[in-house]
């Protein structure tokens, strides 16, 4: 058997095995035995029948088989002879395989690249004070006294934090809106809905109610609005001015709770002072999981600073579906229509490749430094794993482990997804910390 690699670029290699006569007629005679010592035929006994008979009966699942064994063994003698790191098999081509005949067998693969660690010990990382001020407690109480707010009706003039009732009906020059997307009315015409006046968050039609402050019930007013240039919910509408006869049916004022004893026990505290401390600690403890991730993310973009190298095609191929699919899915649950996306092919497609580059590379060096360090996955690991997975799907644990034990690949992949957590929590172990001075 011969064998000859062939260097396709840094991680991908050709390897082109050539077996003579004899080995694969060897592989043939060896297939041909197995199925006779199983093959039932009549008039034999298990075992017994004529090895001609056997080929005439089985002939097809005979020489698919042989062919796989002729692969499989051209396969091993590869890897036996040239010690290959293969990450993946991307391409097999093995040519006529009959039995009396020599063979070739061309196996592609990528392969890990070879790379110096960099140091990894003591990376830089930055935090932020955790530390809750004053003003930051009382914006928190806030939030949560509007969160328990009563909404009730007045008859004076709209003003900032009311919600209003109102119908409208848009045109563009003169056109309705409801006929420039007759799919989507909600940007047309409707006859009544809510809109809160100068809220934080913009409703369904943008900048709306930044022009709801002073008008009372039963007011009309004629609004122009602009939409942006980049309006993925409804693109016929993009870069349009639009104007919306608006008319107001009703006021509603926001009343916020008193800070009582019924509002205290509803937030699991006895008093003022309690409370503010429950929401200073609360705080404090989103500030430092603020901080954490923040730390991962620094550690992982300073190693990919450290060490360049190539990602295998394969894997990024695979990873730039994976970060395709995620972004797609995210943005359709946020209502983006499956045209938007078409539209900007181009640019996702190129943005989730440099995404998925990263990735690899970043998991690469994490395997390696999982692997100089001696960091390995648990059982205690796996079963953490399994908990928060239940908790996020909402599916029973004895379900996912089930599921786990029948796919291996999907275990690996947990296994592997692990392992690069904790490589990354060792990084942040022995990472130096600076804390940023809070701003004036």
């Amino acid at each position: 058997m011969n064998v000859q690699l062939n260097s396709i670029s840094d991680t991908r290699k050709s390897l082109v095995v050539s077996l003579d006569k004899s080995e694969v007629e060897a592989e043939h005679q060896a297939v041909v035995g197995e199925f006779s010592k199983l093959a039932r035929l009549p008039g034999f006994r298990p075992g017994k029948a004529p090895a001609a008979m056997v080929v005439k009966r089985f002939g097809k699942e005979i020489a698919d088989e042989f062919k796989q064994k002729v692969v499989a063994k051209a396969y091993r003698e590869a890897m036996d002879q040239h010690k290959l790191d293969v990450l993946n098999i991307v391409k097999v081509e093995e040519g006529t395989i009959e039995a009396g005949l020599s063979a070739a067998v061309t196996v592609t693969v990528d392969v890990r690249p070879e790379f110096q660690l960099p140091e990894y010990n003591g990376l830089k990382t930055e935090v932020a004070p955790t530390d809750a001020s004053d003003e930051e407690v009382d914006r928190v109480i806030e939030a949560m006294r509007s969160d328990r707010a009563e909404f009730k009706v007045t008859e004076r003039a709209a003003a900032k934090g009311d919600y209003v009732k109102l119908s409208y009906a848009g045109k563009v020059d003169g056109q309705a809106v409801s006929a420039l997307v007759p799919d989507k009315q909600i940007y047309g015409e409707v006859p009544q809905t809510w809109e809160e006046v100068e809220g934080e968050h913009e409703g369904v039609i943008p900048g709306l109610g930044k022009h709801l402050a002073g008008l009372k019930t039963g007011d009309k007013k004629d609004i122009e609005i602009a939409f942006p240039a980049e309006f993925a919910a409804a693109p016929a509408l993009a870069g349009k001015q639009a104007v919306y006869a608006v008319e107001v049916q009703e006021i509603r004022e926001r009343v916020l709770p008193p800070l009582d004893e019924t509002f205290f026990k509803a937030n699991q505290a006895d008093d003022l002072d309690g409370l503010k401390t429950s929401v200073r600690n609360n705080l404090k403890m989103q500030k430092e999981y603020q901080n954490r991730s923040e730390q991962r993310r620094q550690v992982s973009d300073a190693l990919l600073e450290k060490v360049d190298f190539a990602a295998p095609e394969s894997l990024v191929e695979s990873e730039t579906q994976g970060v395709l699919r995620q972004f797609i899915e995210e943005n359709m649950r946020r209502g983006v229509p499956q045209e938007q996306f078409e539209k900007d092919k181009q640019e996702l497609v190129e943005n989730a490749r440099k995404a998925a580059s990263r990735r690899v590379k970043l998991q690469l060096i994490l395997a390696k430094i999982a692997e100089a360090e001696k960091i390995q996955v648990g059982e205690q690991d796996i079963n953490n794993f399994i908990y928060r997975e239940a908790m996020r799907t909402n599916e029973k644990p004895d379900k996912l482990v089930k599921e786990l034990s029948k796919n291996r690949d999907a275990l690996r992949s947990v296994q592997q997804s692990i392992i690069f957590d904790k490589a990354v929590d060792f990084l942040v172990s022995k990472a130096t910390v600076t804390t940023q001075q809070p701003k004036a």
